[in-house]
């Protein structure tokens, strides 16, 4: 990989396929670091790599689907990905990639072997862009990367992954939830609609997805909130739009199923808004 923006492997692609593995060529560095701009709804299908990958992103919101979960990464957040770890990557709005490639002989004392949540703080974020440059002597680089695998803090942030279930009446239900979240009606209501009773469909759910059908619905609400968070839209809006009926129950759902409060995940100076950020001004580069 090379550091004016042409990432491992292919680059993005739309689409899923099968796992290709993206090595990273032989380097004289422990830590590698690239930068990709993602238009809306570009992706890199499913792939694994050789080295642990930091994946972050300068600006906009990126997705991150592993057998594990799916995660949703605004510029305050980073996933360590562990190497071997099959992964699809793709942009929820106009996005500037950063990945920071690392070796895995050089941090022995890293051993988390789930993809995991990292606190992105202000020098977490200036060794990212610091490690981009190609002018540094091999000592300096290999004190900065010293200090940036010191600063990972992992958080107790979990997956908002949710499965959609096979049965088409249940399907029907999901899908229906999945364009309108906001969308209240019971079970018993759903089922008038899905040719199926509220039993019938509860059973569905717990059995094809392993979550009860207020827990489904709670955590895909979460899902889709986040997005609208990450464009930095009042709380109220934000609850409004998934179906809370004010900014304090939406709040305590999105806390009780991500782990932090959305404020917290998403704090003020992440949040999305018209400009680019200094990161992205300094590393946007069309893509190849």
């Amino acid at each position: 990989m090379s550091r004016n923006g042409q990432g491992p492997g292919r680059g993005p692609a739309d689409g899923q396929g099968p796992v290709r593995r993206h090595d990273a060529p032989p380097q004289d560095t422990a830590i590698l670091v690239g930068h990709f701009v993602l238009p809306r709804g570009a992706s890199f299908s499913a792939h694994v790599h050789q080295v642990h990958q930091l994946l972050c992103t300068a600006r906009g919101l990126l997705r991150v689907r592993t057998e594990r979960g799916v995660w949703l990464l605004p510029p305050s957040r980073a996933l360590w990905i562990p190497a071997e770890v099959p992964h699809t990557t793709e942009s929820a709005g106009d996005a500037v990639m950063l990945g920071a490639y690392v070796d895995p002989a050089s941090c022995p004392g890293i051993d988390w072997p789930e993809p995991t949540v990292v606190a992105v703080t202000p020098l977490l974020r200036a060794l990212v862009d610091h490690l981009i440059r190609t002018d540094l002597v091999p000592e300096a680089r290999a004190r900065a990367e010293a200090v940036l695998l010191d600063e990972l803090r992992p958080l107790q942030v979990a997956s908002v992954s949710v499965t959609v279930p096979d049965d088409p009446r249940a399907r029907a239900v999901a899908e229906a939830l999945r364009r309108d979240p906001a969308d209240g009606r019971s079970l018993a209501e759903w089922g008038r609609t899905a040719g199926a009773g509220a039993r019938t469909l509860a059973r569905l759910f717990a059995a094809e997805t392993g979550l009860g059908f207020g827990q489904w619905r709670e955590r895909l609400r979460m899902q889709c909130a986040m997005p609208h968070l990450a464009a930095g839209l009042p709380l109220e809006a934000v609850a409004r739009r998934v179906g809370y009926a004010s900014a304090s129950s939406f709040a305590a759902a999105f806390h009780r199923v991500v782990g932090v409060t959305p404020r917290a995940y998403f704090p003020a100076s992440a949040r999305g808004g018209p400009g680019q950020t200094p990161a992205e001004s300094r590393h946007a580069a069309p893509p190849r």
